[in-house]
Formats: structure tokens, sequence, C-alpha cells
């Protein structure tokens, strides 16, 4: 039975192991045997912040699936509400069974419920199968998107 809730503490190690399960992942996430500290403090201020929300698709006990969910207040668009869609992750062994579908079906459902006038999401570059994937669902690549490094 698919579940999805809020993700608990005890969720992150299995959070970040999805995170780090694919080529670009293990480029820049740090799994180990407990969880790292960074992680932690990323959590709590996710956590205490209204507006996030660290969400894991559970099957049974399993953590299967994550991703997070910003709500974005904004001036533009006549002070459009936006849902960002963030780090979105299936467990590579379950792939392929129509769950990463049913990820977005419940956070478009959610930004619904928030009165969102639209979601969006950033993909990388590389991520060819999952641009298929966004394509399919009605995501519309209409922007080009730039990030800047400030750990370099």
């Amino acid at each position: 039975m698919i579940k999805f809730r809020r993700a608990r503490e005890d969720d992150l190690k299995a959070i970040v192991a999805l995170l780090a399960d694919d080529d670009l992942g293990a480029e820049r996430e740090r799994v180990s045997d407990g969880v790292a500290p960074e992680y932690l403090a990323a959590f709590k201020a996710i956590e205490a912040d209204p507006n996030q929300q660290v969400t894991v698709m559970i099957d049974g006990e399993e953590v299967i699936g994550t991703l997070q969910l910003t709500f974005i207040p904004g001036l533009a668009r006549e002070g459009a509400l936006r849902g960002q869609i963030e780090a979105v992750r299936v467990a590579r062994d379950r792939r392929s069974e129509g769950l990463g579908e049913r990820l977005f079906e419940w956070a478009i459902a959610q930004c619904r419920a928030r009165e969102c006038s639209l979601v969006q999401l950033t993909t990388d570059r590389r991520r060819e199968d999952a641009h298929r994937f966004y394509d399919r669902l009605g995501f519309v690549p209409s922007h080009l998107g730039y990030k800047l490094d400030l750990r370099e």
C-alpha cells in the first residue's frame, strides 16, 4: 500500500541514500553510516518553515521515494503563489512502476490545495529521461535557469 507523508528525522538516512543513488547524486551527496550534521541541520530548517516540506512515499514502512515541495509567495503574476518541486527520487529497484507519476500527482494536488497558480521545477540538463517524464506530465521547458555555486 503506497502512502505519502511528511518526512521525519528518522527517514533522513533513507532520503540521503535515494538522493545519492544516481550518477549526478553520487557526485554531490555524502552517504555514511549516520546522517551527516549538514543534512540534519537542513532538515530542521525545512521543518521550521511552513512553506517547505520534505515528503516521503512509503510502501509499508520502507521509504521508496521522496521530494521537497516549496511554496513561494511572489509579487509577479498578480501575487501568484508557486509550488516548487525539487529533489525528486524513486528507489532504483522500484522505477518503471508508475511511482514517479504518483509522487507528482500527490505534489500537484498539494499545490492546488494551497491555491498555487503554477508548479515549477528545475532539472539538470543531463537528466534526459527525467525531461521526457516531465514533458509527459505536461510540464513545459519555458525558462532557461542559471545557478551560481557559492561553495567554490
